[in-house]
């Protein structure tokens, strides 16, 4: 029984297959610049869907396909949420929300690089972060490599999951779009 113990552990943790897709995910990752793409993101019973921008480190731009016309802003330091249809918006430190890590690409690096992937269904690899009182859950494509979602506690306390499609990189962008929003 214990010769059994020992083969499933070095077989579960020395697999060479995800050592090698480990390193091919931090690779990619480290020439990631800019990232866009589409998402479906659920919150409970509530799906919602859009499209975003990433430029590492820390800047995003998310525009929902909502009748409240809603868009996400992050410059770096602060993350808005405004309200195209109303004008109205709130104002969170980006530090106080999961967003920071994930739009840190060197801070993600590092932890993948000593975190082991959890195989999900033969078809994508998950890293599990805890970081100040976050959870992150970060899943990569198993065959290419590449970021394809997240699963983290919004700032409310929701569970939210951000599903990543039609995804290309480095395109040229307008830096305009990080610029925060002012009410109207």
């Amino acid at each position: 029984m214990f010769r059994y113990l020992i083969i499933f552990f070095i077989l579960n943790f020395n697999n060479p297959v995800l050592s090698s897709t480990k390193n091919e995910i931090i690779s990619n990752l480290k020439k990631i610049n800019i990232l866009s793409f589409n998402f479906i993101q659920t919150i409970g019973y509530k799906k919602e869907n859009g499209n975003c921008i990433i430029k590492y480190p820390k800047k995003i731009y998310c525009e929902y396909n909502d009748s409240r016309k809603k868009i996400i802003v992050s410059n770096g330091k602060s993350l808005i949420i405004k309200y195209r249809s109303s004008g109205n918006y709130s104002s969170y430190p980006l530090r106080k929300t999961p967003l920071e890590l994930l739009l840190d690409k060197d801070y993600l690096v590092s932890k993948i690089s000593i975190l082991e992937p959890k195989n999900v269904d033969n078809k994508y690899l998950r890293f599990e972060i805890f970081e100040k009182n976050n959870k992150i859950n970060i899943f990569f494509d198993k065959k290419s490599s590449y970021l394809v979602g997240w699963q983290t506690e919004d700032i409310y306390q929701n569970l939210t999951i951000t599903f990543l499609s039609s995804i290309k990189i480095n395109q040229e962008i307008d830096e305009k779009i990080f610029l925060l929003p002012t009410k109207n």
